[in-house]
């Protein structure tokens, strides 16, 4: 008789996010009530609050650049553009830009390498994320965009944060999915 297969230990690191991890993952179930793949994703800026969240609306809004990164991307950085439009432009403590620099994003799966070069773009500091995507993965699995040294940002990169939820939320979606 064989053991079983001791599961991952989780890092300090891993478990500092669980918490924002968290909330992905309750992105991620609103997106499957719409019909879409449940992925989710937040974004925390610098002190760790919550400065947008995302969730796949590819279904529910016919777009096919609808990804939870994508969504959460445009909505931080259209936070911070606000804000910065609205500050006193003598304050040093307001962003002044849209970029997403010393920002992170919490994601339940592997950025796609469309949502790997937005995030290269957007100059966040750090991924987290999830599942790990072996068909379309850009953070290391089919591809690594996030760590190619030929571009001009690499954002730190974090995974398998709560993999087993994430992953199961997939594989549940799927399954019910091969089903209809």
């Amino acid at each position: 008789m064989t053991e079983p297969p001791t599961p991952p230990q989780t890092t300090p690191t891993q478990r500092r996010y669980e918490p924002w991890m968290r909330l992905a993952l309750a992105e991620a179930e609103a997106a499957r009530a719409t019909g879409d793949v449940p992925i989710g994703a937040v974004i925390l800026d610098p002190t760790g609050k919550v400065l947008a969240h995302g969730r796949n609306t590819r279904e529910a809004e016919g777009d096919p650049t609808g990804h939870a990164e994508m969504v959460a991307i445009r909505a931080a950085a259209r936070t911070l553009h606000d804000r910065a439009a609205q500050a006193d432009p003598t304050d040093p403590t307001v962003p002044t830009t849209w970029r997403l620099t010393d920002c992170t994003l919490v994601v339940t799966l592997e950025p796609c390498t469309m949502c790997a070069g937005a995030i290269v773009l957007s100059r966040l500091a750090r991924v987290v994320f999830g599942a790990w995507d072996p068909k379309a993965g850009a953070a290391g699995s089919l591809y690594d965009v996030l760590r190619d040294p030929r571009l001009n940002h690499n954002p730190e990169v974090v995974a398998g944060v709560l993999e087993p939820e994430c992953r199961t939320a997939l594989d549940r979606f799927f399954e019910q999915h091969r089903r209809n």
